[in-house]
């Protein structure tokens, strides 16, 4: 790789016409062949991404040009990345992008551990959205996560990162292995351990889209094991449960939909469009939610009494018994949140809390080095 401590870019002579029309900036993010970076267009002075990918083979090249063809093929829809510019010159290519100065859903999800089922609803509406657009096009994204899924200015969902992408022929199935484990539907994994197995199409998007939904809203992944092969057989046996305390405080309606997108037998998972039709997302044709009399009594009932506790809290407080704060906090909704974001400051992850994790993609036990030199000081001091 080309690029240095110091994040140096392509020499000029090699990428003139991107130079010509674009000021490069800060760096982004970082790849193992590529690297992102914030740039301004000359001419307009708007701020867009651009991703720098240098050839260090030939399957690389044409990977990338697939992806780029692709993005082509998509572009149009307000929640898929947009591509704006392309560049190439013999050892590398410039994909200009729109910016998302929000970044990453996952990131996002760090900050605020899990989502509220009304923020779940409208983000997994513009995920599904994105998943038939591509569909509707026979495109098999490959790694739908929290990862490849960016936030623009305004919080909207953008479906990013093309790069296992492939637009199926007919009657045409898959068979490689890609992906990221924890997303990977059960079929991908089938293909790569067994000979002659069927090969795998567009379903595994709605199996990641399944996952995606649970760990919105409950901030931990359906599947997840310190040792990677239990995990990945919990996700051949569609091995998961409902039971942390988030799960409370969670629908009937969300839940059946994860019942229906974690389906092992590829058949029988639903498609993009039956998962809008969902009575999940249920909406009127105005756009309104949908009227249900007996939840809407139940709600003016809790209103009622939370009004009525409001009045007389100054006078009487909500007590917790200490004995029940030291035999189990985390069932207190007040303290899991403070727990959670306490848990992952310290040791980058959330702890392992029963018989769930929350980050399948961190697996880090020791505290942050920062925080390891300071107690270390401390240690000498004393």
């Amino acid at each position: 790789m080309a690029y240095d401590e110091t994040d140096e870019l392509p020499d000029r002579e090699k990428a003139k016409e991107f130079y010509q029309k674009y000021e490069p900036k800060d760096v982004l993010g970082k790849g193992i062949s590529s690297v992102v970076r914030r740039c301004v267009e000359k001419s307009t002075g708007k701020e867009y991404a651009v991703k720098i990918v240098e050839y260090s083979g030939p399957e690389l090249k044409e990977a990338t040009l697939r992806e780029i063809e692709i993005m082509r093929l998509i572009g149009g829809h307000p929640n898929i990345i947009d591509i704006h510019d392309t560049f190439e010159s013999d050892s590398f290519v410039f994909i200009v992008m729109e910016l998302c100065p929000n970044g990453e859903l996952f990131d996002y999800l760090t900050k605020v551990v899990r989502l509220s089922e009304k923020k779940t609803r409208l983000m997994m509406r513009n995920i599904l959205e994105a998943v038939l657009w591509l569909h509707k096009r026979n495109i098999v994204h490959r790694d739908l996560k929290p990862e490849n899924i960016l936030l623009d200015k305004d919080m909207n969902i953008k479906i990013s990162d093309f790069g296992f992408a492939v637009q199926l022929e007919p009657e045409q199935t898959l068979s490689d292995l890609c992906g990221t484990p924890g997303y990977l539907a059960p079929e991908t994994l089938v293909c790569s351990m067994y000979e002659g197995a069927n090969g795998y199409g567009m379903e595994v998007d709605m199996w990641a889209c399944g996952v995606i939904l649970f760990t919105l809203l409950s901030g931990s992944p359906p599947f997840w094991h310190r040792r990677q092969v239990i995990m990945l057989r919990m996700i051949m046996e569609g091995n998961y449960t409902f039971s942390s305390p988030e799960w409370d405080d969670i629908s009937e309606n969300a839940k059946d939909l994860i019942r229906n997108l974690l389906v092992v037998d590829a058949s029988k998972r639903y498609t993009a469009q039956q998962a809008l039709d969902h009575p999940f997302f249920a909406r009127d044709t105005q756009g309104e939610k949908t009227f249900y009399p007996r939840k809407t009594f139940k709600v003016y009932i809790i209103a009622t009494m939370v009004i009525q506790r409001l009045k007389t809290l100054k006078n009487k407080p909500q007590s917790i018994r200490v004995v029940d704060l030291i035999e189990n906090p985390y069932r207190f909704k007040t303290y899991r949140k403070i727990i959670d974001t306490a848990a992952f400051s310290i040791y980058g992850h959330w702890v392992k809390r029963g018989e769930q994790q929350n980050r399948a993609a961190l697996f880090e036990i020791e505290p942050k080095c920062d925080l390891k030199s300071i107690h270390c000081s401390r240690i000498e001091v004393n």
